[in-house]
């Protein structure tokens, strides 16, 4: 029935955005580490991972636009500061 079709539809998206939203959280906490140790250049490179995820998340509605670029933002602002 379309119930169990539409349920079954809703299941798939819930992992995949769940999945997603783990990734984001993932390559930020990489970047934060970096920067918490002081290596620009770990930073750098998983700043370069990390953004695109976030773009991606908040193009996709798992993470909101404003939410994305704040955090791409002071992720930034700190890299520059080391």
């Amino acid at each position: 029935s379309t119930r169990k079709e539409s349920s079954a539809a809703s299941d798939v998206y819930k992992r995949q955005n769940g999945a997603r939203i783990g990734r984001i959280r993932t390559y930020v906490k990489k970047v934060e580490a970096a920067l918490n140790v002081g290596d620009k250049d770990a930073a750098l490179a998983a700043m370069q991972i990390a953004e695109p995820e976030m773009a991606r998340g908040a193009q996709l509605g798992v993470l909101h636009k404003n939410t994305a670029a704040r955090k791409v933002s002071r992720l930034t602002a700190r890299i520059k500061a080391l």
